[in-house]
């Protein structure tokens, strides 16, 4: 009989979900992927370690490295499909794209504590 590999488990009790085990695959490139996104963490001014900044300081060093692992895989498999080099898109790349949006949210925000507001946009 052949042997199936499980997929993640979660142990749960008393409301609290908590991932037990991971997803089958490559261990060597696994470890390969994420010594390089703690490599990349230390790198200034780019993406990637913006991206692990933001996830580190929320979720912890271990999950933010895994995170950035998977980023990093992902454009290895764009930039190997369409024969394209890396291009980093800064650390400011999420911030400058939601710019409307965090601007409307922030409204909102002031809104629901009860102040008036009035947007004159910048010459």
């Amino acid at each position: 009989m052949p042997r199936v590999a499980c997929l993640v488990g979660m142990h749960e009790s008393a409301g609290k979900r908590i991932p037990a085990g991971s997803r089958p695959g490559n261990k060597w490139l696994a470890s390969m992927f994420v010594e390089a996104a703690n490599s990349a963490a230390r790198c200034k001014d780019t993406y990637l370690a913006a991206q692990f900044a933001r996830i580190a300081s929320r979720r912890g060093h271990g999950r933010a490295a895994v995170a950035v692992a998977h980023s990093m895989l992902v454009s290895a498999y764009w930039m190997l499909e369409r024969d394209e080099p890396y291009q980093d898109l800064g650390p400011d790349w999420l911030t400058k794209r939601n710019d409307e949006e965090h601007a409307r949210r922030l409204v909102a925000q002031l809104e629901r504590l009860g102040h008036t507001v009035v947007l004159d946009p910048v010459a």
